[in-house]
């Protein structure tokens, strides 16, 4: 009798050791993973809180110059230009495949800088568009010394909208070309003056692009007046 009742009290001591320890591994267990949940989380909210600045910040950073400032409000509405330009040849009908490619080539790559500009200006707290009154305080022809060179006049976008065929192809590639030669100008001048790493790396990108189309559509006017 004495010896099963000390068995007894032995198995009930070392019933209640191990529901004391799985008590405590179960508070312990239970505490980690808040503890756990807490720092992610913590870490997830301010991983969050720092990309969107960061990326916004390499996108574009705040220190620019005059230079800058021109380059940006000038090109916006120059890549309109050539934007409007192109849409007007792929609105003809009949249009060369080698045109077409040239046109749609040009809207989709002018288009997006256009908005690239556009948040440049916006982030350096400058206004998108020049002060002077924008495109109509300007003179546009593409002998103009106010640093818009290759700009088309309205009555020169008028002529190529009225323009079919043949005619309208090779008028396009010449203003085009003009248009292009402006921008180079303007490019090139950035790159020599300005101060945004940015606005500079834009503008070199805008040298080469636009070089190497004043090659392809110079080809395409000498299959075009033969």
């Amino acid at each position: 009798m004495k010896r099963s009742t000390t068995l007894t009290t032995l198995a009930l001591a070392s019933a209640l050791a191990l529901a004391g320890c799985g008590t405590s591994g179960e508070e312990t267990a239970g505490e980690a993973p808040e503890t756990t949940t807490s720092a992610a989380a913590g870490t997830g909210s301010t991983g969050t809180a720092t990309a969107t600045p960061s990326t916004s910040a390499q996108a574009v950073t705040e220190e620019h110059n005059d230079a800058d400032t021109m380059f940006a409000q000038m090109m916006i509405p120059h890549h309109e230009q050539a934007v409007q330009m192109s849409e007007v040849m792929l609105a003809k009908d009949d249009l060369d495949p080698d045109i077409e490619a040239l046109a749609n080539k040009i809207v989709a790559a002018q288009g997006p800088e256009i908005d690239q500009l556009k948040t440049m200006l916006e982030t350096w707290g400058e206004p998108t568009s020049m002060e002077s009154g924008g495109m109509e305080g300007m003179d546009h022809g593409s002998d103009s010394g106010a640093g818009m060179e290759g700009m088309m006049t309205e009555e020169q976008m008028q002529e190529l909208e009225a323009a079919e065929g043949t005619e309208a192809a090779e008028m396009y590639l010449t203003m085009m070309t003009a248009h292009h030669r402006g921008a180079i100008d303007m490019a090139q001048e950035e790159v020599a003056e300005g101060q945004n790493p940015q606005a500079i790396e834009m503008a070199q990108k805008v040298i080469e692009d636009q070089e190497a189309e004043i090659q392809e559509m110079e080809r395409l006017l000498q299959q075009i007046q033969g």
